[in-house]
């Protein structure tokens, strides 16, 4: 019997090696790790090798529990690893190397010029570092609006980037802010600059950062002059935010500490917001574009509620696993993916983001994963006949409407597709791949026994 694998199948290739690397992303993870031993020589060099080992252990500790609280934020539609890791060792090596320079060199100007190494170190941390820093960071996401622009799909995505580079800069960051606070203050001063740093403000270069991020995934759905405008006040809310936690935290004391904090925490809870009603939006494209791919034999009712929700796409995953062990999750896991980027290729096509021939590849190979995925789905056979009417099996999808009716609070309506406003192919067609959907002659991909779930292609 043909079993599912891991990586999604498809007739077309492109989407399956979608997360392959690139020549150009590994020549950029080389890249970005040499700059991180660079960075952590000059640490090295400048302490003792146990205080660094203790420098590097305190920072990198809080680290996966950091990922993990901005990854659980991208479970709708998760971002490629590969990107993430990607912008993630940016931040660690190419920027905080390039930074640490550039800041050294800001000091000493600094420094001849004031005579007073405290007021020299003030300034650059209120006006130098915010601007070099923000603009290391921000040049990956750029470096993703101009490579990778159909993975900002929206803000969330922006944040999750710009959260990746801050978190991964932050990091190499404290090992040098540990072993001086260690150096010259001894145990007290590494305990309260690890309080500081580590415990009360792990997020705020993934939150300057972010500022930048929700600007460029903004422009990244745009064109002209407003797309342009809003990466620049994107950037400038950066470097202000960060001058102003540096500038309070350098010059204004405890108190401005806490003045500071307070303006992070707001930022904070804005970010939060963006990013729940951001997870509406797709739900809403979900609803919206995925019901008439329902003749296809791609959803029903059933998987469209169960789209609809983070917790019921998990019910659905724990389902498939308990049917179809690790194989039936991964197939689910698959399918929900894939069905959330159609829902936004057909939103990037409503505004013109996406040409026609795009769309058509995108579409297919999209379907094609779906198609391949439901395939896999652990289906008991005495509810096979009732789940090809639409009726999910137990388990699947409690509370989904009777076959034919539209989710709760969703009226049944007909969207536009692509560019036009009409599907593929012109008005009045609809998406179907040779051998199954509209025109074809099967409810499966060609070659597929279509008798019964998890049968495979003649060969398997």
């Amino acid at each position: 019997m043909f079993g599912y694998s891991r990586g999604m199948a498809s007739l077309d290739p492109r989407a399956v090696l979608k997360d392959r690397p690139s020549a150009g992303l590994i020549i950029g993870l080389v890249i970005a790790g040499i700059c991180a031993l660079v960075s952590f020589s000059f640490d090295i060099l400048n302490g003792d090798p146990v205080q660094f080992t203790l420098a590097l252990g305190l920072a990198v500790a809080p680290v996966p529990l950091l990922l993990a609280g901005v990854l659980a934020l991208d479970r709708m539609e998760p971002e490629p690893r590969t990107t993430l890791i990607f912008a993630f060792a940016w931040g660690a090596g190419i920027a905080v190397l390039l930074a640490g320079i550039l800041n050294s060199l800001n000091l000493l100007y600094l420094e001849r010029q004031l005579g007073d190494t405290t007021s020299a170190r003030n300034l650059v941390a209120t006006f130098g570092a915010p601007p070099v820093e923000e603009t290391l960071k921000g040049l990956v996401l750029l470096g993703l609006l101009r490579f990778r622009r159909q993975e900002l799909d929206g803000p969330t995505d922006g944040i999750i980037y710009a959260s990746m580079v801050g978190l991964g800069f932050a990091m190499s960051e404290n090992v040098s802010y540990y072993l001086a606070a260690l150096d010259q203050n001894g145990p007290q001063g590494l305990a309260a600059t690890l309080v500081l740093r580590g415990v009360l403000s792990p997020f705020a270069h993934p939150l300057f950062t972010s500022l930048i991020g929700i600007s460029v995934a903004y422009a990244a759905n745009r064109r002209g002059a407003p797309a342009t405008i809003m990466i620049i006040a994107g950037w400038i809310g950066a470097m202000a935010l960060h001058g102003i936690w540096n500038g309070f935290a350098s010059f204004g004391g405890f108190g401005g500490l806490a003045i500071a904090y307070l303006i992070l925490m707001v930022i904070l809870v804005i970010e939060i917001t963006v990013i729940v009603r951001d997870r509406k939006r797709i739900v809403g494209l979900i609803n919206h574009y995925l019901p008439p791919y329902e003749h296809n034999g791609l959803v029903n009712q059933a998987d469209i509620y169960m789209l609809s929700s983070l917790r019921r796409r998990r019910h659905a995953r724990t389902w498939a696993r308990a049917l179809g062990g690790k194989a039936g999750a991964r197939a689910m896991s698959d399918y929900q993916l894939a069905a959330t980027e159609l829902g936004l290729l057909h939103e990037r096509a409503a505004r013109g983001g996406v040409d026609e021939e795009s769309f058509r590849g995108t579409q297919r190979s999209l379907a094609d994963l779906m198609a391949y995925a439901r395939l896999s789905f652990p289906m008991p056979e005495r509810h096979q006949a009732r789940a090809a009417k639409g009726v999910p099996p137990p388990g699947y999808a409690p509370g989904a409407p009777a076959p034919g009716q539209p989710p709760p609070g969703q009226p049944p309506r007909t969207p536009g597709y692509g560019p036009g406003g009409f599907p593929p192919g012109g008005p009045g067609s609809g998406y179907g791949p040779p051998g199954y959907g509209p025109g074809g002659t099967s409810s499966s991909p060609p070659g597929y026994d279509h008798g019964g779930h998890g049968s495979g292609p003649p060969g398997f």
